[in-house]
């Protein structure tokens, strides 16, 4: 099975609220389906967390490499594109659609084989994982009535992020916090996101560790982003002193970057995005690494439902991964393929083969307009 080409399905018109400061609008476009086509027929799709135009421009860099290359052997063919590409952006645009790629491989090989990617990646640990509703902060009053409906559909533990917090003063962020907690009672997990990632966040270390502090009085189960991505050393120490687990990693890319921040003790939960990182190929790479270290590993590739899905198999094939992120109200979840919680708040793992979905190609076009779907499989 040979790869015979590759599409980029840019979505837009109902891009979500990111919470950064230069704020996203429904028609930009941050989010890239890929679709891998074989001389046999199948299709294989990956996403990436990358507007439509980087990813084509990636494409074109690359097709010399992947046309013609064997579709089954996805970590191999990855690892070709890394290698030959270290001089054309290392660990941007580039390395973010080889991800699309390499998860769009292992949804052939396990279409090929018959077998769901968890299966394929060393065994299921688990049919079924919690899905965590993530959302934006609002103000202290909004909270309830953002957090309530959700709980409302099924979810049973929320990540709340971005919005005020850190961005004001420490009044504001407990009222939010103590808001969020309130609404969705003591039995729910809670986790909270402070946008570190942002640009020119405000928050330093004392800022972090104050908070932290806070955050464990409210039963928070981990801060995440609580520093600026680059902060090593600073996040070392939030580690050590925090009362609460220390959670971050998604903006690093390929396992080199995520290997100091492991051994040098910067976090209690890593999170790679699947969709950035270099794919599934990578990312079970850093998730074993992490488990060495003894860190836990979440996934972070919730931005559309071919992240999502990618996640889920990761999810199954490790031990210690009991959450997902799961992100409410985006289209890009939940009109390309139907996902329903069951009575307990948990999210079944597709066991179908490849990554398990079919996607609604209907929707890419609504999302997409222009595509070209000729010859493509959902």
């Amino acid at each position: 099975m040979k790869i015979r080409e590759i599409r980029a399905f840019g979505l837009r018109g109902k891009t979500p609220e990111g919470g950064w400061s230069n704020e996203l609008r429904p028609e930009d476009c941050v989010h890239t389906l890929i679709a891998v086509l074989t001389d046999d027929g199948r299709t294989g799709w990956g996403s990436v967390f990358t507007s439509e135009e980087l990813v084509r421009g990636s494409l074109t860099v690359l097709k010399p490499l992947y046309l013609g290359e064997n579709a089954l052997e996805p970590e191999r063919v990855s690892e070709k594109l890394h290698q030959n590409t270290f001089w054309q952006g290392r660990g941007g645009a580039i390395t973010h659609t080889i991800s699309g790629i390499d998860i769009a491989l292992w949804d052939l090989l396990g279409k090929a084989t018959g077998q769901p990617v968890g299966r394929l990646l060393g065994g299921r640990y688990r049919e079924r994982v919690q899905p965590y509703a993530s959302l934006l902060m609002r103000e202290p009053a909004q909270m309830a009535g953002e957090l309530l409906p959700v709980k409302a559909q099924g979810f049973r533990a929320f990540k709340i992020g971005w919005g005020p917090f850190g961005r004001r003063d420490a009044a504001t962020d407990e009222a939010i916090v103590r808001a969020a907690r309130e609404a969705i009672g003591p039995e729910c997990r809670l986790m909270v996101d402070a946008g570190g990632s942002d640009a020119f966040w405000p928050g330093g270390l004392k800022w972090a560790l104050r908070a932290a502090d806070m955050l464990a009085d409210y039963g928070v189960a981990w801060f995440e982003e609580a520093l600026h991505p680059d902060a090593l050393e600073d996040y070392v120490t939030l580690r050590q002193a925090a009362k609460l687990p220390i959670a971050g990693g998604e903006v690093l890319t390929r396992r080199q970057s995520f290997q100091p921040w492991l051994a040098a003790g910067a976090f209690d939960i890593v999170q790679p995005d699947v969709t950035k990182v270099g794919g599934i190929s990578e990312e079970r790479r850093i998730g074993r690494m992490a488990n060495d270290y003894g860190v836990k590993f979440i996934p972070h590739g919730w931005n559309t439902t071919v992240g999502l899905a990618a996640d889920l198999q990761l999810a199954s094939a490790f031990s210690g991964t009991d959450l997902v992120e799961y992100l409410t109200g985006s289209p890009f979840i939940d009109d390309l393929h139907p996902w329903q919680l069951d009575a307990d708040g948990m999210l079944a793992i597709p066991s179908g083969a490849g990554l398990g979905i079919h996607l609604n190609l209907d929707a890419i076009r609504e999302f997409c307009p222009g595509a070209d779907l000729s010859g493509v499989a959902a």
